[in-house]
């Protein structure tokens, strides 16, 4: 296979210029777990705290005016990089806060605590929250918790051979069903979910969508309008930001009929001692004081990744993809979880190697520089579907090379034979 030509240049990245064990070069196969992060972005957080750092909207000096408008104007842009609004941006501490933000507002809805339209969200005993199978925990756990608040039942959508969401069980989604909570691209085997089925069986039966977006926003072009999803939500640090952000997108006039979860300075209009108006969306649910830092920085990796275009993204990553796979299919003893072909599914391949513990693969790895994921990458359900309780991930990213999937594929052909396995 002819190589593929860098996306991006090494050079904007810091990190992978750091020498790993024994002085090996880094091969970083680890984006789905984290992504590193562009210069770009490390300057634009330095910039910020060492010229405008100042309290959002708390303040009157130009450092908090600074401040202020920096965070606003990342909400607009995060916005336009997923066909959203601004007002319909919130921010979080990550993913997992997202959903649990989501969950806990509805919660609150049913037990009475919202105005407006909020007992659209109202859960009985017997309603249906719907998941998948190919949940990541953050996506499973919180519903699940949902349901133990309020006697709703957790059903879900079973999978096909390939490990794929199977569209034929999509009659699970019926007249009692009011949450279907689903991942866009697996974490574990890249298995790119029929939306669009999912969505419009969801929402003719009148069920809200919820869009576990973390594995798709870096790496496909994600338009929230053009999904219907009705709320997603994904992570900085994935998409080559910070740490310690997240997203929760929510269509507007859901956002505004949903309660609050958590409680504070800067999400109020006003309070007495009796009782408390709370602001309009979005900063109804963005209690306390903000990582404004973090923030600047995500915006950096939004204007990082515009330069670059997310179809030039797509299409680089499914060429290594393309690869990986089929350097995967050459070694005897290595079994990919999930599809075995490129289409429908993107740069994550998570596998198992007989008669090798997925622990034992990633220390062999990591000692001739390669970084992967080993265990159950928070997602044990489905690794039950395979029969497996963990497997070896590989991820690529913007600045994955053609070389560094040959250099995993080197190493990988030497596992067995380093560990005495016959056959």
């Amino acid at each position: 296979m002819n190589a593929v030509r860098p996306l991006v240049a090494r050079e904007d990245f810091p990190i992978l210029a750091r020498p790993m064990r024994g002085d090996q070069a880094l091969v970083y196969l680890d984006s789905g777990a984290t992504a590193q992060r562009p210069r770009a972005v490390l300057d634009a957080m330095v910039d910020f705290d060492t010229r405008s750092n100042g309290a959002v909207k708390r303040g009157s000096h130009l450092l908090a005016e600074e401040s202020t408008v920096a965070y606003e104007e990342a909400r607009a842009k995060v916005a336009a990089f997923i066909g959203a609004a601004p007002q319909e941006i919130v921010w979080t501490s990550g993913s997992t806060q997202s959903l649990n933000l989501l969950a806990y507002a509805i919660s609150n809805a049913t037990a009475g605590r919202g105005w407006g339209n909020a007992d659209r969200f109202l859960l009985r005993a017997g309603d249906d929250i719907v998941v998948t199978r190919a949940e990541h925990h953050a996506n499973l756990l919180p519903w699940q918790e949902l349901c133990e608040r309020t006697g709703a039942r957790l059903t879900w959508l079973d999978l096909d051979g390939e490990g794929r969401i199977d569209p034929a069980t999509l009659a699970v989604i019926g007249r009692r069903t009011r949450i279907v909570a689903f991942t866009h691209v697996s974490n574990v085997t890249g298995a790119v979910s029929p939306v669009a089925q999912i969505v419009e069986a969801a929402h003719a039966v009148g069920a809200f969508t919820v869009l576990d977006a973390c594995q798709s926003v870096p790496h496909l072009p994600v338009n929230v309008r053009e999904l219907d999803v009705d709320f997603a939500a994904f992570s900085g640090h994935k998409m080559y930001g910070p740490t310690g952000l997240g997203v929760l997108y929510g269509r507007e006039e859901l956002l505004a009929d949903l309660p609050p979860y958590q409680f504070g300075g800067s999400m109020i209009e006003r309070v007495t001692m009796e009782k408390t108006r709370y602001a309009r969306p979005p900063a109804r649910f963005e209690a306390g004081s903000q990582p404004v830092t973090q923030i600047v920085g995500l915006a950096r990796a939004v204007d990082y990744l515009s330069a670059i275009g997310m179809e030039n993204v797509a299409r680089y990553e499914d060429e290594l993809t393309a690869q990986l796979l089929a350097g995967l299919g050459q070694i005897p003893g290595i079994r990919v979880l999930g599809p075995r072909e490129g289409a429908g599914r993107t740069g994550i391949a998570a596998f198992t190697v007989d008669g090798v513990h997925p622990h034992d693969v990633g220390q062999f790895l990591d000692a001739r520089g390669i970084a992967v994921r080993v265990g159950h990458h928070c997602a044990q359900p489905i690794h039950d579907f395979f029969g497996v309780p963990a497997s070896v991930r590989a991820s690529v990213g913007i600045y994955t090379t053609s070389s560094d999937i040959d250099a995993f594929l080197d190493a990988l052909s030497q596992v067995r034979g380093y560990f005495w396995v016959e056959g």
